[in-house]
């Protein structure tokens, strides 16, 4: 049921976005959302996802926290194999191509998103795993 509810969401809240230019659905309260749209690894369908992002000069960074779960997700799994994807910020999409921060990258940007969005501590805690820091540049 929590399932069928998430994708019940997440389809209205792609649908708003889409429909608004990003007035509604473009933020979670300071937190800015894009839509991430990849090539499915298994279906070679796209896959848009409604995503917080940050700012790294020119480039998007992007979380793969997944709320602090045992897996990558989808999106990063996605991206992984097919790094190139669109993405939509308000009503403008563009070509980008993502790769994972280098170690360097990683130590300078964590802590900057944490500050920003202290949620990732609580998932950085609940999970084994190195929380993906995946950058988007434009092609």
């Amino acid at each position: 049921m929590q399932r069928l509810l998430t994708r019940a969401f997440i389809a209205s809240h792609l649908a708003l976005y889409r429909a608004t230019g990003g007035r509604i659905g473009g933020s979670l309260g300071a937190l800015r959302v894009l839509l991430l749209t990849t090539t499915g690894r298994k279906s070679g369908r796209a896959r848009t996802a409604p995503l917080v992002y940050f700012e790294d000069g020119e480039r998007l960074v992007l979380i793969g926290s997944n709320g602090g779960g045992p897996n990558d997700p989808l999106w990063w799994q996605n991206l992984k194999q097919a790094p190139e994807a669109s993405v939509q910020i308000g009503a403008e999409t563009r070509r980008v191509r993502a790769r994972l921060a280098s170690a360097e990258e990683r130590a300078r940007l964590w802590p900057e998103v944490k500050a920003e969005n202290p949620a990732y501590a609580g998932y950085e805690r609940r999970t084994q795993r190195e929380i993906p820091v995946v950058l988007l540049e434009s092609c």
